[in-house]
Order: C-alpha cells, then sequence, then structure tokens
C-alpha cells in the first residue's frame, strides 16, 4: 500500500483515489475534513490509455495499452505522493476483470509501482457510483435511478435518500459497442437497429430488475454520470441561450436525447471530431454511448435525465471514509449535503463561522416571524436564506470594498453540492443583494435569475438578510432576540439584548437600533411598509 507523511491543515486528511477505467484512468486527490465529514477536490486529472481495446483473438491487454497505464498509473501515482496523500486508493473495472491477463497486469503493478488495486465487480462497481452520485446530489425522498455508461460496462443504481435497493451492471459499454459494432461510420439504417436491439436485450434483465424495485406511483429521477451523459450535457448546453456555469444539475429531456442522437448517428467521425464541445476521443464513441442512453430512457419511460459530474472514483473516497471512521452512516453523509457544502465553502473562504452562525440566527427569525408580512414564502427560500447568511461576507477575502459583489462572485463559481443550478444562482443572488442596492435589470446576477417566482423568492430573502446582517455590528453577540410585529402600514422589529456578565449593566443596543433604522427605506421601497425599532 502506498503511503507518504501528509502535508495537510492540522486536522485535514488527504487521499487519492485512481480509477482504471476501460477507456481512462482517473485521478483525484480529496482532502477530508473530518469535523464536516465532507471533502474537496484538490487535484483530478484525466488520461485516456484505452485498456478496452484488446487483443481481438485472445481478448487480453494489449501490450500498447499496458505501456500506457503503466506510463500513467506511475505519472498518478507521483503526483498523488507529492501532494501528500497518506493512502492511494485504487479500483479497476471492466477491461481489467474481463482480460485473461488482468489479474497479471495488476500483479505487476503491485510488484512494479507498489499500487494495491481492488479489482471490483460489476455490482461493486455499481455501489462506488452510487456512494459518489450520494456525495454530489440531495436526493430528498424520490427515488433516483442512476446510469454510469462506461467504455466496458453500464452501470444501473435505484436508489433514495435512505437505501439503495438495485445495483446492476451490463455488459455493454460506448468502447466495446464501438469496437464490435460500429465499424462503418456513419452507421447503416440496418446495423443501426440491430445495435439498438442488442443494446436492449443486454439492458433487459437490468431494467426489469430496476422495475420490480420500484413502488406502486413512484417516479423515479434518472441521473447520468460519467463520459457520455456528461458529453451529450455539453453539446446541449453549448446551443442554450445561457449556457450554464457547470454541468451538474444540467437536465435534458428525453426529447432532448432523441435529437442529439440522430444528429450524431447523421455525423461523420470527421464532423463529431469538429464539435467543439466534446473532445476528439469521445467523439469516436459517443454514438453508441448516446444509443445506450437514448434506449435505457424509453425503456425506463424516464422522461428528463439530469447529470452528475460525480461517479466511481469520488465514490472511493467516500467508501474510504466510511472504512476509516470518518463517516458514522452512509445516508446521513447525504441528508446533510447541503449544510455541509455550504459550511465547507465557508471555510475555504475564512468566513467568521459565530458571526455568520447569529446572522443566520436572526435571519431565520425573521423569516418565521415575518411571513405575510415581509415575505409570502412557503418553505423552499428559508434554506436558501441559511446558506446565503452563512456565505455573504465571503467576498471580504478579496476585498472589504463592495464584498457583496465578491461575495456574489465567489458563492456563484464555488461548489455547492445537493442544490441545482438555480438554487445555486439564488443563493449568490440573495448575498449579493444583503446590502446596498435592491436589484436592477442591469445586474448580471439578477438577469441570471429569469423565474418570476425565483426573484420574488431572492428579493425577499435577500430584505431579511440585509436586516439580520444590519444587526451584525459588533464581533461580540449582545442580542438575545427579536421580535417582529405588524403594525398600521408598518413592521415593528424589537430587539431583546443579550444578558450582560456579572456585574456589567445591560447591554446598549442603540448602535443596533440605528443599524436597523436605516434600512427603513429599504424596506419601505419593497414591501410598502414602514419599520419600527421600538426603544426599550
Amino acid at each position: 500500500m502506498v503511503q507518504a507523511p501528509t502535508l495537510t491543515q492540522a486536522g485535514r486528511r488527504r487521499v487519492a483515489a485512481i480509477d482504471i477505467g476501460t477507456n481512462s484512468i482517473h485521478l483525484l486527490v480529496a482532502e477530508v475534513d473530518p469535523e464536516l465529514c465532507s471533502f474537496s477536490v484538490v487535484l483530478a486529472e484525466k488520461a485516456t490509455t484505452r485498456l478496452g481495446e484488446r487483443d481481438p483473438h485472445t481478448g487480453e491487454l494489449s501490450a500498447e495499452a499496458i505501456e500506457r497505464a503503466f506510463r500513467t498509473l506511475r505519472h498518478d501515482r507521483d503526483l498523488a505522493l507529492s501532494h501528500g496523500v497518506e493512502q492511494i486508493v485504487t479500483a479497476a473495472t471492466s477491461a481489467v476483470r474481463e482480460a485473461p491477463n488482468g489479474r497479471d497486469f495488476l500483479v505487476a503493478l503491485q510488484e512494479q509501482l507498489d499500487l494495491d488495486v481492488d479489482l471490483v465487480s460489476g455490482p461493486e462497481e455499481a455501489r462506488l457510483i452510487y456512494l459518489g452520485v450520494l456525495s454530489g446530489m440531495a436526493f430528498g425522498d424520490q427515488p433516483h435511478l442512476i446510469i454510469d455508461i462506461g467504455g466496458g460496462s453500464t452501470e444501473l443504481v435505484l436508489a433514495d435518500g435512505r437505501d439503495g435497493r438495485s445495483f446492476s451492471s451490463t455488459r455493454i459499454g460506448a468502447v466495446r459497442l464501438q469496437r464490435e459494432f460500429c465499424q462503418q461510420d456513419p452507421l447503416s439504417a440496418d446495423r443501426r437497429s440491430f445495435l439498438q436491439a442488442y443494446i436492449q436485450g443486454a439492458l433487459d434483465p437490468a431494467v426489469a430488475e430496476v422495475k420490480a424495485a420500484l413502488r406502486p406511483g413512484e417516479q423515479p429521477l434518472m441521473v447520468g454520470t460519467s463520459g457520455t451523459a456528461m458529453a451529450l450535457a455539453a453539446l446541449a448546453a453549448a446551443e442554450d441561450p445561457k449556457p450554464p456555469l457547470k454541468l451538474q444539475g444540467y437536465r435534458l429531456s428525453r426529447e432532448r436525447v432523441d435529437q442529439l442522437t440522430a444528429r450524431l448517428l447523421a455525423m461523420s467521425p470527421e464532423q463529431r471530431r469538429a464539435l467543439p464541445a466534446i473532445n476528439d476521443r469521445r467523439a469516436e464513441i459517443i454514438v453508441p454511448g448516446a444509443l445506450i442512453l437514448q434506449t435505457a430512457m424509453a425503456m425506463l419511460q424516464v422522461r428528463e435525465l439530469v447529470v452528475c459530474d460525480r461517479a466511481l472514483r469520488e465514490g472511493l473516497i467516500v467508501d474510504w471514509m466510511l472504512r476509516n471512521g470518518l463517516l458514522g452512516d452512509r445516508f446521513a453523509f447525504q441528508s446533510t449535503i447541503r449544510q455541509r457544502t455550504v459550511l465547507h465553502l465557508a471555510q475555504s473562504f475564512g468566513v467568521d463561522r459565530a458571526r455568520a452562525d447569529r446572522v443566520a440566527v436572526h435571519a431565520l427569525s425573521l423569516y418565521d416571524q415575518s411571513r405575510g408580512l415581509l415575505h409570502h414564502d412557503d418553505g423552499p427560500g428559508r434554506e436558501l436564506l441559511w446558506a446565503a447568511a452563512q456565505l455573504h461576507t465571503c467576498g471580504k477575502s478579496i476585498n472589504i470594498s463592495a464584498y457583496h459583489k465578491h461575495s456574489w462572485y465567489l458563492i456563484r463559481h464555488g461548489e455547492l453540492l445537493g442544490y441545482s443550478e438555480a438554487e445555486h444562482r439564488m443563493v449568490a443572488a440573495i448575498g449579493r443583494y444583503h446590502r446596498r442596492s435592491l436589484p436592477k435589470k442591469r445586474h448580471e446576477s439578477w438577469q441570471l435569475i429569469e423565474d418570476r417566482d425565483q426573484r420574488r423568492t431572492v428579493a425577499s430573502m435577500a430584505l431579511l438578510l440585509r436586516l439580520a446582517a444590519a444587526l451584525d455590528r459588533r464581533p461580540a453577540a449582545v442580542i438575545a432576540g427579536l421580535r417582529v410585529q405588524s403594525l398600521s402600514g408598518a413592521v415593528s422589529i424589537a430587539l431583546e439584548p443579550a444578558a450582560p456578565p456579572p456585574g456589567q449593566p445591560e447591554m446598549d443596543l442603540s448602535l443596533e437600533r440605528w443599524s436597523l433604522r436605516s434600512c427603513g427605506s429599504v424596506v419601505q421601497e419593497a414591501c410598502g411598509l414602514g419599520l419600527r425599532v421600538p426603544e426599550p
């Protein structure tokens, strides 16, 4: 087992994961925070090694593929060790487990590179993919149907936020089908029909298993991971009027997948390679991959796909955390994903946690007491308000001047796992508008919030955050609580001072009352209400 001295901050631990796939080898270096039970990605690299291009007669890994893999893995090992990882966890999937000389290859890796590689089965590969997705998406109560189309196999997982119900692996993948069925390119109509029938037959057992695990009336959300799904999402997103900043959480309708597949089928290899959204190697294997996805969506009768950029390599990190006692329960890990990712981002920008917590408490108290008065949100905005309260000062890490604008940029470009793209934009905008001007049409942060209801939520939550932030004038906690009342044409916010230290007079909150009253014009403009801040 390769180990090295750690180079992390106190309490942090670094670990590397290597995924030896049929088409590519992926390296991920992660920094684990035991306190937050979370990890952040320090480094991610991918190399196309094409282990799936095996000898057509013997099925063995070719000497050329082995040489490419060794060269890449030596580089990955050295790079991981240079980052101070305490362990490198490595898994090999379908190409290696099916090759007659696959185990010889793994023995050579251990002897020559000191890499202990776990040769995972198909169901175990599906489980690790599930753990990776679990670390990057909030499942809630809705069942999720994960499809991972690799080079040599396709994994299907049915799970919800509490349990994994079905783990299956099918021996069809983009590289395997390209090699066996796509010598003619573009495919003729007859060859395409044959390939679609072959894919359907191969998927039948896995699809039947998934359907048997679904409860009456359940409508699962399909999640696509890895190369094919991400490539199709990239192609679709490139044509959007406002392309997303990240593909994580991007949604593709079944009709859109059908359209993209039809276009790709009609293209020559040269035309596909000319597409700027995908690289040359992906262009070679995108057609069979797209046909697998299209067929699976039709067989499972799902109308939409959401893409997730986490998969097996992140699953290896989560599995390492579980085995090392850093996660008590993977489902508890899932249930707090949104809170942990916010706190992790706040920590990375040096946010004063105690002050952010106080602002969040005040903001949520205002939310709970002023429904129907300062806002008309029915629930979703509360969690976005909490996230924005934790992050609203992160822009101070760049510059104290106009820090709210820097906060918007940092939140917008940061990683908020478990949040949709729209929610991510909303959190950033709430943080942006907690001070200075109200939203204006010319602001990019406002233009990105296109939905009218979402704009209404952002405006009202930003107002509550503005009021809560106005109470945070001193490093120490001086306010024990607040009380909101409706007056005729106005809203009253009374402040309760914190208990003073023994022998000291009661806290003087004149500074906080003055600060709160300074928000009166904004409250009037936003809600048409006056603001009263009574004296004690």
